[in-house]
């Protein structure tokens, strides 16, 4: 299983739009594979520096920065899928 976390910050518009396409992509590839959470840099604020989180949204796959900025829908789907079709899934 893959595991996403998306990190906003409260007020931020393009948070929910990263929320809505990561839910979509996460429910195309099937819950099975992909589990994500919304992480809120300000009440998580050591996690998302030990990261590299600088901006928000940013996205982590497997505990690692992968998105520094908000993907398109086809970039974040494609690395998923990548990361699938090389045995990461569960």
């Amino acid at each position: 299983m893959i595991k996403i976390e998306v990190f906003s910050s409260p007020g931020c518009g393009k948070c929910g739009q990263a929320r809505t396409m990561l839910k979509a992509v996460a429910e195309e590839l099937g819950a099975d594979k992909v589990q994500w959470r919304d992480v809120n840099i300000l009440e998580e604020m050591d996690y998302a520096v030990d990261l590299g989180v600088m901006v928000s949204p940013s996205i982590a796959i497997d505990g690692k920065l992968v998105f520094a900025s908000l993907p398109s829908a086809g970039k974040l789907r494609a690395e998923l899928e990548k990361r699938l079709q090389q045995g990461h899934a569960a």
